[in-house]
Formats: C-alpha cells, sequence, structure tokens
C-alpha cells in the first residue's frame, strides 16, 4: 500500500473506471428507455409467429440502437458535464456521479409511475414532497416496473391485428372442413403480407419512441 495518497489516487480512479464498465450492461437495462423497447420487439416477433425470425441477435442491437437514439441528448449531458470533468480531475467522484445521475434521474422521473413511486414510497415507509426527494432506490425500481408495464401494454396492442387474422383464417378453414390443416400454417403469410405492406417496421419503431415522454 502506497504511503503517499496522491499516488493512491490513479489507482482508485482506475478501480471506479472497471466498475463503472463492469455495471454498464445492468445500467443499460435498468436506467434506460431499453426494457420496453426489446419486450416490444419481442412481442412484435411472437405475434407475427416467426418463430426466430428477426433473430435474437438482430432485435438486441435495434433496441440498442434506439436506446442511443433515444437517450443521446441525456448521454451527451452526462459526458459533458461528468466524465469530462471527473477525468480531468475538476470534479471528484462523488460529484461526478451525481452530476451524472441528475439528467437519468429526470429522464427516470418523466417516464415513471406516480403509482409506482407512491407504492415504493409506502413500502419503504416514506413520504417525498417534491421529485428532488425521491432516492434513487425508490425511483429506479419505480420506473423498471413501469417500464415493464408499458412494454406488456404494447404486446397487447401488437397481438390484437394478428390475432383477428388467425381466428379468420381458422373459420375459413373450418368452413372448407379443412380442420386437419394448420391455420397458423395458412395465416402466418397473411400476417407476415399484411406487416409489410403497412410498412408495419417503421410505424413499429415511430410508435414505440413516442410512447416515451421526453
Amino acid at each position: 500500500m502506497t504511503e503517499n495518497p496522491a499516488q493512491a489516487v490513479p489507482l482508485l480512479q482506475l478501480l471506479l473506471m472497471l466498475s463503472v464498465i463492469s455495471l454498464a450492461p445492468s445500467l443499460l437495462i435498468m436506467l434506460t428507455s431499453f426494457t420496453r423497447l426489446i419486450i416490444s420487439l419481442q412481442f412484435l416477433r411472437s405475434a407475427l409467429g416467426t418463430q426466430q425470425m428477426p433473430p435474437n441477435q438482430v432485435l438486441i442491437g435495434l433496441a440498442l440502437f434506439l436506446t442511443m437514439f433515444l437517450m443521446g441528448p441525456i448521454f451527451t449531458d452526462i459526458n459533458e458535464n461528468a466524465i469530462k470533468p471527473f477525468s480531468e480531475g475538476r470534479m471528484s467522484a462523488e460529484q461526478a456521479i451525481d452530476r451524472g445521475m441528475a439528467p437519468l434521474r429526470e429522464f427516470m422521473r418523466a417516464q415513471a409511475e406516480d403509482k409506482d413511486i407512491a407504492l415504493f414510497a409506502e413500502l419503504s415507509g416514506q413520504t417525498f414532497e417534491t421529485p428532488e426527494d425521491i432516492p434513487d432506490r425508490a425511483l429506479i425500481p419505480a420506473f423498471m416496473l413501469g417500464e415493464l408495464t408499458k412494454g406488456f401494454k404494447v404486446g397487447f396492442i401488437i397481438y390484437l391485428p394478428f390475432i383477428v387474422i388467425d381466428m379468420i383464417v381458422a373459420s375459413v378453414l373450418m368452413a372448407m372442413g379443412m380442420m386437419m390443416l394448420p391455420p397458423v400454417m395458412i395465416s402466418l403469410p397473411f400476417k407476415i403480407l399484411l406487416f409489410i405492406m403497412s410498412g408495419g417496421w417503421s410505424f413499429m419503431i415511430e410508435s414505440l419512441v413516442r410512447t416515451f415522454r421526453m
């Protein structure tokens, strides 16, 4: 152990940086728009009935780049006002963390539902007079709970038109006496055709992006 505190600063900074890098995937999932996006895209693939098309890597990549698109201004704010001052020695680690969490907290508070925040306030036995009073340990799970709920709501809406197509195809096959033919085999091309002709991917992405209150 070094006796000079100044020599320990670079080591502590390196340790902090490695810790942040190791937690980056979890932070990406917990504190950004990624959760709602990937859940909605997975529901879309399931509703289409295309099994593993598009592959998981494609859906995750699309959700990741959409997250970067939505969170771009926030990431820029964090880089300019927290990461750079800290790397240049103009800000302590505690100050950098507080400054970096500020835009994330503003984003999460805008997306979180009041009822979810009230739930965790009740579970913690505390009351929050202003948004600034909400601790991270209550705001983050409230935000994630809201993202899960909204992702499943989007999934429900996505399923409705495809269920209608499955019901129509099943009724037609039954009326024709072709009960041994799986309806999914016939409805799948029609669902894909309807999705493509209606500009499904563009409409889906636009609708997903507009669900975020920025």
